[in-house]
Parts: structure tokens; C-alpha cells; sequence
């Protein structure tokens, strides 16, 4: 197979690695797209061909140079395309979260000022519809699915297909206009705007440029030694600066072909027919993959099960040092090769991993069970740190250098230090160029010389010259006798339950620490059904007594592993509640990234962290929730408080730090 030009002379925009691949690899699969249960493909000569086409239909429409394009949608090869044709005209792509509320989108919408949209069906273009009067600079709207809107006043809205139709009857009309348009591109050139997940206030609008992508689409497509020969998922959020990477930058530096679903409940189907190669997820999926495989697992008969787990206890064992080359016995290696046979190979079949080369988590910590889970079936799955503001690389872990507990080296051409509180920071050719109309938070996080404040915490241990990450910064505190908190530790111990979804853990400046827990519903009820106990919601389910023992087992459980981290022992978790609701993001508990609003939840329950603390039984509230159709409501609830076992801390311990 032809392999892409090893340099990146000349190659200075998205658009013009377009060119290169039509050319150099045109009848290579480029794009696939699961249709009514059915594999559609487009080779790179035909994918740049539409987009083209799309392209020369936006400069008919009126798209400017400078003008900003809000993409709307799932995973859809006319979405990528979409954004790869407003850059070829001189625009910049604005990738939206598709599940975000009408409000949500007005906020980003109305910040970049987009004159123009481009969504995929009804739903989307009500929500935009919805908005359209705070919205004076919007101008006109394209969707792809026509289905629900036939009937609607078509004078700004417009079909996808019927742009690329008026582009192509308009070919010599504008075709020149096109050229000297994506000629002027260079690395210095806007490439995309994504906006951050708004942890802690309202998204900010991250700007990167050329150089920033195709750099770190490069060098990290070398290290990990990716080619044209590799097959991706593009299943994430197109809002989310890892699928921009993993599914332009990267796809279009390696020419490699990127795959998408036919919709988030067919995703796991379509995984296991595409068998990708090159593979990330972040934490939450691996940990609701691995979930359903436990859930299975109880379902099975005892001599399934009994030999499931003698083959994880060795798969655990050997695993790993046989994925990494170390030194294995030949008995363990024959023993961990009939497993593969029985055990290992067809549950790798099942989680549509069988193909992967290379796999990455990063997003938040995963949890040292989950990661080794996954490394001793023979998934060489890796830990990469990164931000939207890196153009996501700042550390990786080299083949036979991967463990639970880093998250590796600095990435190619990125480097980093720590201050004297020991807040990361670094610089690199991914670095972001500036935050949209924010100056003051641009020039907070961003130094003159280039340095960026991650706002985490963490140390490079001596010796291997690897990352660990603490905490979020702003999370990591002190207890009230000195020790550290650290939250996010605790927390990624406890969801590695499978019957534990979410964990949000409080005590900073106070002498003990306490737990918020949600269940994991998949899970515990399918328990509840083995066990033949009925429920009628979330709410009864998380207060079934024998739910509460088995959360509070599980919490003892991680205390005495906490207990033997000397600079984390104080961390342990005293008292807990199992909550009445899910944590969501339509309710504002959580990003569009599945990522806690730590501080959000704690004022909105700050009822329930009294009563934890104050030594209360039970605890009487009320919740305000947002249902799927937007309308407000309201939640009652008495929840039960449970004390936990914890492990004495002798005094050096907890000078330890």
C-alpha cells in the first residue's frame, strides 16, 4: 500500500492533505457510514469529489472567509466533510455537542456568531429554530436527513444534497474562486474552534490552527506508527477535540479510513464488524463494556464462570508481560495461549477488540483494575493525557512502558514542567492559539513564552521519567489535620464496581471524607432481576437495603486499599449515600464529557453533604430534574446514610506527604 508523504512540506491545511490523498491513494476506503444495517463506503478520490462539491455550494450560498460554521450532528461521514469543505473555503468549523439543550447551542452559537448551520434532521434544526431570534447574525441552515421537514419555510433552510447539486451546477462559476481560496491556507490558518466542556464556568471557544493539528496529527501518527492500512470508529462526540484528532487530523495525515456508526444503539454491533485497528474510548466506555461482560458472567452456569475466572486470574498474571515482551515461562505462555483459544479470544470478539493495535483511554483517570482488565486479554490499551488546548497530546506511553499509574512521557515535541506546588504545565506546536474573544483567560493560561497552566497536579517519578497525575488542581486540597485529598483516586477505585456508575467524593478542610454514590442501573438490575427482586424506578432500586450493603462492602473495600497509599490514607471514606438520581447533564451535574461539576453538585445537594456530616441517619430532600422532553420537575426522596469501616492511620502515614 502507498504509504503518505513522510513530510509535511506544502502540506499546511487539512484541505490540501485532502488533495494529496485523493491523489496519491484515490481508491483507497476512506469513509464508511452503517446505513439501514448496511455499509455504504466512499474511496478518497469520490469523499473529495463531495466535498468539493459542498464546498463550491457554500461559496454559492455567501460563506465568507472568516466565517464561522456550526456543525450539528452525530458521526456522519457528510459532517467530517462538512468541516473539511468550510475550511476549503476559508471558514472555520464549529463542531457541536449534538445532545446539548437549545440553550446550550445558543450560548456557543451566538458567542462565534455563526452565520450558517449545518445539522442532520429535525430535531436539530428545531432546536436551532427555537433559538434563531438571539441570534442576529444567522443567516442560513443546511440538513442532511429530510424526513419531518417538508412542510417547513425553506428560504434559510436547505437540503445538503440540494447545496452540493447547486455547487456542481456552479462548478465553473466558482471553481477559481474555490483554488485561491484553499491556497492562501497555511499552518498559521484557523483550522477549528471547540469549545471546552465548561467544568467550572461557561465553554470557552479553544482556536487551533493548521499547525497545531497536522503537527500533532504527525507526530503522533509516527509514534504509534499509524498508516493507511488502519481502520478507526468514530463514535465520540465530533465536539470533542479527540475525535477532531483521531478522525481529521490523523485520518488525513495517514490517509487511514474512518468508520461510523449507524447511531450510539448499534454502536457495539458495528464495532465488532469493523474490527478497528487503532481504537480510544474514554474511561466510561471500557468500564460499561467491562460491566456488561460481569453482568454476563453472573448470568453464566458455575462451570462457565469458574473457568472465566481461573482464566482472568492468570490473564492478570501473564497478561501483561507477555504484551510487553517480558520474560514469561513457556508453561504460563501454553497455558495463557488455551485460554486465548477458550476465553480470552472470543470475549475480545465480543467487545469487538480483536483487531486493535493500538488502543487509548484519556479523557479522565481510569481505573488501575479496569486498565490491567484490558491489558492482560492481550489489548495493547494505553493511557494518554492530554487537553483540548494541546490539540490533546501531552504525554503518551510508549510500547513496553505502559502501567496503570502514569500516564507516561511527554509526547513528541512537547515539553513540560512542574512548579514548586506541583501544577503541570507545557508548551508544544499543539498549543492552542487563543481563547475567542477572551483575552484575560488566554493570557491566564497561556504565558508569553508559550507555557500552558493544565490546572492539574502531578509529579515525574525518578527514574522512568514518568507523568502521574493527582488531581484537578482546584480538587486537590488538605484535610483538616494536613493530609492530602485527592478525590479523583478514591473515585476511580470505587467505579470499578460494575454496580457503581459515578462516585463524587467530599473533605477538603474537614477531618474525614464523605461519598456521593450512583448505582449503575444496568447492573444492579439485573441483579434485582436474579435475585427476583421487583422495583419500579432508580430511586427504589438505590434504596433497597441490600443494595446499600453491597455499596458499602465495596467502599470498605476501598478504604483498605487507600489506606496503603501513604500520601492518600486520610482519604478514606467514612460515611456515604447512594443518591436518588443520576448525575446528568441535562440537569447541569456533569459536562457534555460525562465529566463531575464538582462544585455544582455540591452546593445543589448541599442538604445531603450536611447530613453526612452532622451525623444524621437519614436525609429528607427535594430535587429539581430536567426530563428528556425539557420540561422541569421535581424528585422527593429519604436516603439512607451508611457509616463505613475505615483503616487506622498511623501518624507517619499521614505525615507522609
Amino acid at each position: 500500500m502507498v504509504e503518505p508523504s513522510a513530510t509535511a512540506g506544502g502540506l499546511e491545511s487539512i484541505p490540501a492533505l485532502l488533495q494529496r490523498n485523493a491523489r496519491e491513494f484515490g481508491n483507497k476506503a476512506a469513509y464508511r457510514e452503517k446505513e439501514f444495517g448496511i455499509w455504504q463506503s466512499w474511496t478518497w478520490a469520490e469523499a473529495e469529489k463531495e466535498i468539493e462539491a459542498l464546498a463550491l455550494g457554500l461559496i454559492n450560498l455567501g460563506v465568507n472567509e472568516g466565517d464561522y460554521i456550526a456543525v450539528i450532528g452525530r458521526n456522519r461521514p457528510h459532517f467530517y466533510w462538512s468541516m473539511v469543505a468550510a475550511q476549503s473555503v476559508g471558514a472555520i468549523p464549529v463542531p457541536l455537542y449534538n445532545d446539548s439543550a437549545a440553550e446550550e447551542m445558543a450560548y456557543v452559537l451566538e458567542h462565534c456568531g455563526a452565520r450558517f448551520t449545518i445539522v442532520e434532521d429535525q430535531e436539530q434544526v428545531d432546536k436551532v429554530i427555537e433559538i434563531q431570534d438571539r441570534l442576529h447574525q444567522f443567516e442560513h441552515m443546511i440538513y442532511i436527513d429530510q424526513r419531518g421537514l417538508r412542510k417547513y419555510d425553506h428560504h434559510q433552510l436547505h437540503r445538503f444534497v440540494d447545496i452540493q447539486e447547486q455547487g456542481r451546477a456552479a462548478y465553473y462559476e466558482w471553481i477559481e474562486d474555490l483554488k485561491a481560496r484553499r491556497e492562501k491556507l497555511n499552518y498559521d490558518s484557523q483550522c477549528v474552534m471547540l469549545y471546552t466542556s465548561g467544568t467550572t464556568g461557561k465553554p470557552k471557544g479553544v482556536v487551533l490552527s493548521n499547525r497545531n493539528i497536522i503537527v500533532s496529527a504527525k507526530n503522533s501518527s509516527e509514534f504509534d506508527h499509524l498508516g493507511p492500512g488502519d481502520e478507526v470508529l468514530a463514535y465520540l462526540p465530533m465536539a470533542w477535540v479527540g475525535d477532531f484528532i483521531f478522525s481529521i487530523g490523523q485520518a488525513y495525515w495517514t490517509g487511514f479510513c474512518v468508520n461510523c456508526p449507524e447511531s450510539a444503539d448499534t454502536m457495539m454491533t458495528d464495532l465488532r464488524e469493523i474490527g478497528p485497528t487503532y481504537y480510544f474510548a474514554p474511561p466510561r466506555v471500557f468500564e460499561t463494556q467491562l460491566t456488561n461482560v460481569m453482568i454476563r458472567m453472573e448470568d453464566a452456569g458455575k462451570f462457565k464462570k469458574r473457568m472465566f475466572d481461573r482464566a482472568m486470574a492468570h490473564a492478570k498474571k501473564v497478561g501483561p508481560n507477555i504484551l510487553d515482551g517480558k520474560p514469561v515461562s513457556f508453561m504460563d505462555r501454553l497455558k495463557y495461549k488455551f485460554y486465548d483459544l477458550m476465553i480470552y479470544g472470543p470475549l475480545k470478539n465480543t467487545l469487538g477488540l480483536s483487531r486493535v493495535r493500538v488502543g487509548y483511554t484519556a479523557g479522565e483517570a481510569i481505573g488501575p483494575e479496569i486498565f490491567d482488565f484490558y491489558r492482560s486479554l492481550g489489548i495493547n490499551l494505553k493511557q494518554l493525557y492530554g487537553q483540548t488546548e494541546a490539540s490533546v497530546f501531552i504525554t503518551v506511553q510508549p510500547d513496553g512502558e505502559v502501567r496503570a499509574d502514569t500516564v507516561g512521557v511527554p509526547a513528541p515535541d512537547v515539553e513540560i514542567r512542574i512548579n514548586d506546588e506541583g501544577r503541570i504545565y507545557y508548551r508544544s506546536p499543539g498549543t492552542f492559539v487563543e481563547y475567542y474573544k477572551n483575552p484575560e483567560s488566554t493570557a491566564d493560561t497561556k504565558d508569553a513564552e508559550g507555557w500552558v497552566d493544565t490546572g492539574d497536579a502531578g509529579f515525574f517519578e525518578e527514574g522512568s521519567g514518568h507523568l502521574r497525575i493527582i488531581d484537578r488542581a482546584k480538587d486537590v486540597g488538605k484535610m483538616a489535620d494536613g493530609s492530602m485529598f485527592a478525590p479523583k483516586y478514591v473515585e476511580n477505585k470505587l467505579k470499578f464496581y460494575p454496580d457503581i456508575l459515578e462516585a463524587v467524593l467530599f473533605g477538603a478542610d474537614k477531618d474525614h471524607c464523605v461519598a456521593f454514590i450512583n448505582i449503575d442501573l444496568t447492573a444492579v438490575g439485573n441483579w434485582a432481576e436474579r435475585n427476583n427482586i421487583g422495583y419500579a424506578s432508580y430511586q427504589e432500586l438505590a434504596g433497597h437495603p441490600r443494595v446499600l450493603d453491597t455499596i458499602q462492602e465495596h467502599v470498605e473495600t476501598v478504604n483498605k486499599s487507600v489506606a496503603e497509599d501513604p500520601m492518600l490514607s486520610g482519604c478514606q471514606i467514612h460515611r456515604f449515600v447512594i443518591l436518588h438520581k443520576e448525575l446528568d447533564a441535562d440537569d447541569g451535574e456533569m459536562t457534555r464529557t460525562r465529566k463531575v461539576r464538582r462544585a455544582f453538585v455540591a452546593e445543589k445537594f448541599n442538604d445531603i453533604v450536611e447530613a453526612l456530616y452532622d451525623g444524621s441517619e437519614k436525609v429528607s430532600t427535594e430535587t429539581e430534574v430536567t426530563y428528556e422532553d425539557g420540561r422541569k420537575g421535581s424528585i422527593k426522596a429519604t436516603l439512607e446514610i451508611r457509616d463505613a469501616k475505615v483503616v487506622p492511620v498511623t501518624p507517619h502515614k499521614v505525615a507522609a506527604e
